[in-house]
């Protein structure tokens, strides 16, 4: 048998295997979820923070429910003045991504304990869809989702 025959011949299924595991499937399920997006980096690291808020953005954008929990060092960046200057590394600008969570429905929950504790008050969150919560909101919350991000 000529080799190159016999390499083509073995070849061949497999090589119609990749092609067809890698074509998109014409399936794809359209399943919308739930998704809480656990923040507790705030703008000490810009690049993980303002990652959270984009891959909360792009979950809305695909049609799904997102909450964000905001605790620790992640609860000042609902403050205006955070929102403004937070700007991460290949993730871009916290603001952009707030206002697109905000404008699809994005809802926000900010430690009340963190926040306490990093001297926020009411007016930091006035206007927001967003609520101070105790933890018990967050393993509600997180019971609830059909998947949970910690960022």
């Amino acid at each position: 048998m000529n080799y190159t025959r016999y390499l083509f011949t073995m070849l061949l299924p497999l090589m119609v295997c990749a092609v067809t595991y890698a074509q998109p499937s014409a399936t794809k399920t359209t399943k919308k979820m739930t998704f809480l997006i656990h923040v507790t980096c705030g703008p000490e690291n810009p690049t993980k923070a303002a990652l959270a808020f984009l891959v909360a953005k792009t979950a809305l954008d695909e049609g799904h429910t997102v909450s964000l929990f905001l605790a620790g060092d992640a609860a000042p960046l609902l403050k205006d003045a955070e929102m403004d200057k937070v700007t991460g590394l290949g993730t871009g600008k916290l603001r952009e991504h707030y206002e697109a969570i905000v404008k699809a429905g994005g809802r926000f929950y900010v430690s009340g304990m963190s926040a306490k504790a990093r001297g926020m008050t009411e007016a930091d969150i006035a206007g927001k869809p967003a609520e101070f919560a105790m933890p018990t909101k967050l393993v509600n919350l997180a019971a609830d989702s059909d998947r949970m991000f910690t960022y």
